[in-house]
């Protein structure tokens, strides 16, 4: 159990001054300080290291959560503690007693012969007036009979009650009360015994009858009400629904301290305390984790997740039974291709006779688990417990490579770190590798930069020439006329085309534009909806806004450009760090 020494400020600055400016700060916790809180707290959890010990000597449950055990900083401890939950010693003193509660009834003691002033001109008692009088009207009242002087009531305390106090079914209960019904019962006993001496006064073989009636209710139970006993007297027969008392502890079971961990608090024993045992009456409660429909809970919500992942609408919680059928249907047909691929794989390459064989233990009579047995035949050390192991392979290094795929990344791709290659499955050739890379690049910029120096020359020496053509032209207005016409038409064609290769231009451009700013809007739309979500999820579920009115529609093309821009990728490894 964590437990933080909160400190107030007051106390850390007294003694700050009491040890002087010498003393440095305190240490801050590290990260491995962390570490080790949560192991041994997950220890304790675990029986497996001791308890923590309060001021007082008395051991805490690791199983109370930390907003209870860790004392506010204002509290001033400074180790594990319960003391801030328990009543305080000043705050008690303040609330009364708990033999001190309102009187009932009336004040029988002191009873009045004559009206005295002041008093109830009803019935006379001096605790209230005429019109609080609860006592039937009388026709002459004891103002003027002076008879009949009711008794005052009580006058109650003051009393200040704790919260407890406040909510005790029992405060002002008065034991004596029990006496009465003791002596009705006692009463009772007394008249049957009467009637029976009676009886055998008059036939003293009824004796013999009363006797057999008795065995037999005790024999069959029949007017017992027991708590937990179910009694039918048809059947004779008797249920219990109590743990039987007969039955072994489960703390008894293996008496030794290092045994498997036992919670009194919820009565549980995780493991089998006698593992070494051939035959055990109990294994352990750990197994019910994975019994009943745990599993199938589990299959289901793992199937719910990959559905939802490739495009299907279907929730755990709000579609139960749709995604149920989904499930069923998806079973059938994998099982039904399974035994498709099967029959086709025997009825091609034959071997069916061979998948009847028993398994490869009974074969070889042999296993591959290694265990180690003492001299007396118990086992010392069996198979260590499998761990879950993740489905996809970490760690993996091939073809000489001494780092993964995806530990490199650059200009969108993805590559090795060992030798920047960014073909997957290459050959490792280490530094060598990196500096080609780099040559490769810096050829690709050179070939990038002679293009477009090239382009300009190009375009410079085409407007040289369209220049060149109007000087040419103006020199050669002496020659034939059907040449100038020819001419003015190439020259009249060339501008038209001119004219509507820019307007095609500027169409395409103003298109794209209209795409950008739709993908723009569309980026901004999805990014604020993911920030309503985010919201949404951050607040209480109880006051979560109803969203039963929003308008369902097809998303356009844009709208999945950006989700598909901006969703998350729980499978890039990168993902983290680039966000």
């Amino acid at each position: 159990m964590t437990t933080n020494a909160r400190v107030a400020v007051s106390q850390i600055l007294r003694n700050k001054d009491e040890a002087g400016d010498e003393e440095d700060e305190p240490k801050k916790k590290s990260r491995e300080d962390w570490r080790k809180a949560k192991e041994l707290e997950e220890a304790r959890k675990a029986g497996t290291a001791p308890a923590a010990v309060d001021e007082t000597g008395k051991d805490i449950n690791p199983h109370i959560p930390q907003y209870i055990s860790s004392a506010p900083w204002y509290y001033g401890t400074s180790g594990p503690t319960l003391k801030h939950q328990r009543p305080q010693e000043d705050r008690e003193a303040n609330f009364t007693k708990l033999d001190k509660y309102y009187y009932k009834g009336v004040d029988t003691t002191k009873v009045a012969t004559k009206f005295r002033k002041g008093a109830c001109e009803n019935c006379g008692a001096m605790t209230h007036k005429k019109k609080d009088c609860l006592e039937r009207p009388r026709k002459i009242g004891a103002k003027f009979s002076n008879a009949g002087i009711a008794p005052d009531e009580y006058q109650q305390p003051n009393l200040n009650l704790s919260y407890d106090g406040k909510r005790d079914r029992w405060n002002g209960y008065d034991p004596a009360q029990h006496k009465a019904i003791i002596e009705e019962y006692q009463k009772v006993e007394d008249a049957k015994r009467e009637l029976r001496a009676q009886k055998l006064e008059q036939d003293p073989t009824a004796m013999e009858d009363d006797d057999n009636a008795e065995e037999d209710e005790d024999k069959y139970v029949d007017e017992v009400d027991m708590p937990g006993t179910k009694v039918d007297s048809k059947q004779r027969i008797t249920v219990r629904n109590l743990r039987i008392r007969e039955d072994t502890a489960k703390y008894l079971r293996n008496l030794d301290p290092n045994s498997a961990y036992y919670d009194p608090k919820t009565r549980s024993m995780r493991d089998n305390p006698n593992p070494n045992a051939t035959e055990s009456e109990y294994a352990g409660e750990n197994f019910v984790r994975f019994t009943g429909d745990t599993c199938a809970h589990a299959a289901a919500q793992l199937f719910a997740w990959d559905a939802h992942a490739r495009g299907l609408d279907v929730h755990l919680l709000a579609e139960p039974t749709k995604l149920q059928l989904l499930q069923r249907e998806y079973r059938d047909k994998k099982d039904q291709f399974k035994t498709q691929v099967k029959q086709s794989v025997l009825e091609k390459y034959g071997g069916a006779e061979h998948l009847a064989a028993p398994p490869r233990e009974l074969l070889l009579a042999q296993t591959e688990l290694y265990t180690v047995y003492n001299r007396d035949g118990t086992l010392a050390h069996g198979a260590e417990k499998q761990l879950a192991k993740s489905k996809y392979e970490e760690d993996v290094l091939i073809n000489n490579h001494t780092a993964v795929w995806g530990s490199y990344w650059k200009d969108g791709q993805w590559g090795y770190k060992c030798c920047h290659s960014f073909i997957k499955m290459s050959y490792c050739v280490g530094e060598a590798g990196k500096s080609v890379v780099l040559d490769v690049q810096e050829d690709d910029r050179k070939t990038a930069a002679k293009d477009t120096t090239e382009k300009k020359e190009k375009a410079k020496s085409d407007k040289s020439d369209s220049s060149s053509s109007d000087s040419s032209s103006d020199s050669s207005s002496s020659d034939s006329e059907p040449e100038i016409r020819s001419k003015t038409e190439k020259t009249s064609k060339k501008k038209k085309n001119k004219k509507k290769a820019k307007k095609k231009k500027k169409k395409d451009l103003k298109k794209e534009k209209r795409v950008e700013d739709k993908l723009k809007k569309a980026l901004e739309m999805e990014e604020r909806q993911q920030k309503r979500a985010d919201y949404l999820l951050s607040v209480d579920e109880r006051k979560r806004p109803y969203n039963s009115m929003v308008e369902v529609k097809e998303p356009t093309e844009d709208e999945m450009e950006a989700y598909m821009m901006k969703r998350r990728r729980e499978e890039d490894p990168m993902s983290q760090f680039l966000s």
